[in-house]
């Protein structure tokens, strides 16, 4: 089993909540975090933008990973959202345990 760390960003807290729900309800990530706004600026269709947004991280394996990105593309409200997934290299080995049990289909 190989864990991944996957990231994305979400523009309000109830998009946010309702994707981490999702994840978890249907076993695609094992602890999904929502964290406190931040300030994004990026370049997108030529313009320069500011925008608010929540993160989350989304801890799950590379065998969920295809599912997890579908999951997140349909329910996500961005025309392009980022996904990134990191190998999580190290952890506890009782965590990474807990991923790996809690993200089987």
């Amino acid at each position: 089993m190989s864990a991944l760390l996957v990231l994305t960003n979400l523009p309000d807290r109830a998009a946010a909540e309702r994707i981490a729900d999702l994840l978890i309800e249907q076993k695609l990530a094992a602890c999904v975090n929502i964290l406190a706004p931040c300030r994004s600026v990026y370049r997108w269709k030529g313009a320069v933008q500011h925008d608010e947004e929540h993160p989350l991280l989304v801890k799950t394996t590379a065998e969920r990973y295809a599912e997890l990105e579908r999951a997140i593309r349909g329910a996500h409200p961005y025309e392009l959202p980022e996904i990134i997934a990191v190998p999580i290299e190290r952890g506890l080995p009782g965590y990474l345990d807990w991923v790996a049990a809690e993200t089987k289909p």
